[in-house]
């Protein structure tokens, strides 16, 4: 099996063996040093989770092929505590329309199939100091590149059709930021993503903004569910995309990140 027919099912399919192969062989691709293999459960089956270290960043393998994405808000049936939240944040006047599911369908991204290539993707975060339309060039002269917002949305949910990438509920007694076991785990294919409501990622899609939303909904007292919804997986966030570039592409004062990804031969 090559790289160029490697898909996320194909990969599910492999032996531990035939997975550490792989990854020799991909590391050796880039000149870089495999650093960890390893499985874990996911999807009722197993994932083998690929580290590759080159020029002092941590990469995840990341497979590709025909992918299901996006959230189907209208099938997804919310808890009577996610309900009586969104209610909460209804009643307290932000403007927030009284029907969840149409709310989810504003911020989250529809369901579609795409067609995506095996990539290699930082396992975390990179913070940038430029102006958002210049950070292709500067990630370009390390050889890299941003991730397309299809690229970011798979890699983050690893093929859980689920509200985050856990699962469907997220713990609203608890803050979507700072210290906290769940959302800090390593997802299925080893990124530490989406993880802190106070972060957010650019993509090279300029109508998406990724795994979280700079702490806005915390800071304005959204309520819980409204607080997590930016680590959705599916979650695009039009209206921090908005800010995030500014008037006409110009600083908007604000420090983000984006997490690169590394194009295969």
């Amino acid at each position: 099996m090559t790289l160029a027919n490697l898909t996320f099912a194909r990969w599910r399919s492999l032996d531990l063996a035939s997975a550490r192969r792989i990854a020799e062989e991909t590391a050796a691709l880039v000149d870089g040093k495999v650093a960890r293999v390893d499985s874990v459960e996911h999807l009722g089956g197993t994932v083998h989770r690929v580290r590759i270290e080159r020029d002092g960043r941590a990469f995840a393998l990341i497979p590709g092929g025909r992918v299901r994405l996006g959230f189907d808000p209208d099938s997804w049936r919310p808890t009577a505590a996610q309900l009586a939240d969104y209610a909460g944040s209804v009643s307290a006047g932000f403007g927030f329309g009284p029907d969840l599911s149409a709310h989810l369908g504003h911020e989250l991204s529809p369901v579609r199939t795409v067609a995506l290539d095996t990539v290699l993707m930082a396992v975390e975060d990179e913070d940038v100091s430029e102006v958002p339309d210049d950070i292709p060039a500067a990630l370009a002269a390390d050889g890299l590149r941003m991730p397309s917002a299809d690229e970011w949305e798979h890699a983050c949910g690893a093929g859980a059709g689920t509200l985050f990438r856990w699962g469907d509920e997220c713990p609203l007694d608890e803050p979507s930021y700072g210290n906290g076991t769940l959302r800090h785990e390593p997802n299925a294919f080893g990124l530490h993503i989406a993880y802190d409501s106070y972060g957010g990622e650019l993509s090279s899609d300029r109508g998406a903004f990724h795994g979280g939303d700079g702490g806005a909904a915390a800071c304005g007292g959204y309520g819980s569910l409204l607080e997590w919804l930016p680590l959705a997986t599916a979650c695009r966030n039009p209206g921090m995309a908005e800010f995030s570039y500014g008037p006409d592409g110009e600083d908007p004062g604000e420090e983000f990140s984006t997490r690169p990804v590394l194009t295969l031969p």
